[in-house]
């Protein structure tokens, strides 16, 4: 699981059938400090997380093609959340 934040949204006009029906987010890996670390990912996102929040990103890919109901899928990435709030004292 990584740390990350939303930087857009993916349109594409063909794709993968398992993926119908799914919002595919480019989710940007970020350290403590929210600093870039590492390349962009394209994640589906079930939970509807909007610009420029920080997400946890999985990269378990059999979570993820449970999720899209379709064990052939090539999805690899999923929002599992949406980070509200850091808490005080706690490094993110």
């Amino acid at each position: 699981m990584l740390l990350a934040r939303v930087e857009g949204n993916l349109v594409a006009t063909r794709k993968h059938p398992s993926f119908e029906g799914w919002r595919l987010v480019i989710c940007q890996p970020i350290g403590q400090g929210g600093e870039p670390e590492g390349a962009p990912q394209v994640a589906i996102d079930p939970h509807g997380a909007g610009m420029h929040q920080r997400v946890v990103i999985s990269s378990d890919g059999s979570a993820a093609r449970k999720a899209v109901g379709d064990e052939k899928s090539p999805a690899r990435w999923i929002v599992v959340g949406i980070v509200d709030e850091k808490e005080p004292g706690v490094p993110v």
